[in-house]
Order: structure tokens, then sequence, then C-alpha cells
């Protein structure tokens, strides 16, 4: 059965779910899998077609047989189930009940984390700061998710404190991952075997340190070198193609940490 993947290069959460198609052995887009790029700086997740495909207007969505499969942690499960090998998630229950805590926060707090600065270092300078309040609070009301994200961010992009609380969380993740690579023996997150999790937390770092924020894990050895193995594997070279980090891709309007300290002072 086809495979068809609506995605954006530059979304992490599309970044996520490349990765684990790579893992599988299906990393080509064209041949593995049909892809549909939507362009976010035009909003194309919003247009009414793909609603009907994904009502909450974010990426990725995957088809599959007919079937509609939405959230990119669920797809990235959908996925270890629908092609068993190299399985991603452990046989034994316990373990996989770790592996899914790890997903939930993963979820929860560097995702929703790695957003702060990633708004405020290009999306904001890319199609805000130029804005009225009138058309800002206009395309905050079109989206179906994350409206109060918007309007908590403002125009303006977000302040030093939100930016300081955000890197906080990376910080924390990042300390989680040391340890549980040392606790575990490594050289992964659940020990031997690279698994979901990894796939989960690839996006993020490597935005992070697309956007000039990787010192938030220095002085972290064991966690340095997790990302140097993550990087050398073969799926990380497939999923993150060129042209597919924010850098890369917005250069007109892409700001660095170290810009943006020097435009705003942080």
């Amino acid at each position: 059965m086809a495979l068809e993947l609506y995605q954006t290069p530059s979304s992490t959460c599309s970044q996520k779910v490349r990765l684990a198609l790579a893992e599988k052995g299906l990393p080509q887009r064209g041949k593995d899998w049909l892809e549909h790029e939507l362009n976010l700086g035009k909003f194309e997740q919003l247009e009414p077609d793909y609603l009907k495909l994904n009502p909450n207007g974010v990426v990725p969505t995957l088809l599959h047989g007919g079937a509609v499969i939405i959230e990119s942690s669920v797809i990235l499960e959908y996925l270890d189930e629908v092609f068993p090998q190299p399985p991603l998630v452990p046989a034994d229950p316990v373990e996989r009940a770790r592996l899914r805590a790890w997903l939930r926060y993963g979820d929860e707090v560097p995702t929703a984390a790695v957003r702060v600065p990633s708004f405020t270092n290009v999306v904001v300078p890319m199609h805000f700061e130029n804005a009225d309040d009138e058309d800002f609070a206009r395309h905050a009301e079109r989206l179906p998710l994350r409206k109060q994200f918007y309007q908590r961010m403002t125009r303006q992009g977000f302040g030093a404190k939100d930016l300081e609380a955000a890197l906080g969380q990376i910080r924390q993740t990042c300390e989680r991952i040391e340890k549980a690579v040392g606790d575990r023996g490594g050289p992964w997150i659940m020990g031997e075997d690279y698994t979901l999790v990894e796939v989960q937390l690839t996006p993020l770092i490597d935005r992070m340190e697309d956007l000039g924020y990787a010192y938030v894990w220095e002085s972290l050895p064991k966690m340095e070198d997790w990302w140097a193995r993550i990087k050398a594997r073969p799926s990380y070279g497939q999923a993150f193609y060129p042209g597919s980090r924010m850098s890369q891709r917005y250069g007109k309007y892409f700001r660095s940490a170290a810009e943006l300290k020097e435009i705003r002072g942080f």
C-alpha cells in the first residue's frame, strides 16, 4: 500500500517521521513514499482541502492504504507497527512503558520549548514584525491549534523570560539524555538499541543546534557523544537533506542566537 506524506522539510515533526521512514529502509521521496510538500510560509496547512485531512492544521499527515494518520508521535508508533523491521520499540512491556514515558515527555516539554526560539528567531521576522495588531490577531484566529500560543507570543515575538524558560527545558532534556545514557550503559537512551526516543528527540536537538543554541548542552559529555552518534547514522543524512534546516530554507529571515542577542539583547 502506497505511503503518502504531507510534510514540510524544515518542520521538526515532519523530520522525525522522515527519520522513522529512513530507519525502516524507506528514505527516498518519490520512490518509497509520495511527498506532498506544504509551504508553511504561505500557510498552506490552513487551506480547506488540507484541513479535511488534518483538522488541526499542522504537519505532518500520513496516508496509508486509505487510512489518514495524524500527530507525529502517533505516526511514529504506527510506522513501527506496520513496518516491524527493524524494530524501534522494545519487545519487553516494561521497556515499552519506559519508551512511552519518554515520548510523552518529549511531546510535552522539549517539543513545546523548541517552538519558542524557532518562532522568535525565524517565524516572527518572516511574518509578523511588519504586521499590524489587527492582521496578527486575524491570523491567530485562523489557527485550529496554538491560537493561545500566538497570543502569548504577540507579533513582537517572545521576551527574554520566555526564551530563558524554554532554554531551561531544553537543558533539562539534555541532562535527562546524559543520565539515561550513563545509567543504561548506552550507546542510546534506552540502552543498547536505537529507538523511537532518538527519532523523536533528534529533530529538536538539531533545531537548537541550527539556531545556535548548542551551548545549552555544554558540559554534558555523554549527551555530546550521543549527538555525534546520531549524526553519524545514515538515517540522519537521509532525513535532513539539503534545504531542510531553517537556516538553509529561510536564510533571509533567519536569526541565530548570537544575532538575536545583538538585536534584542537576549
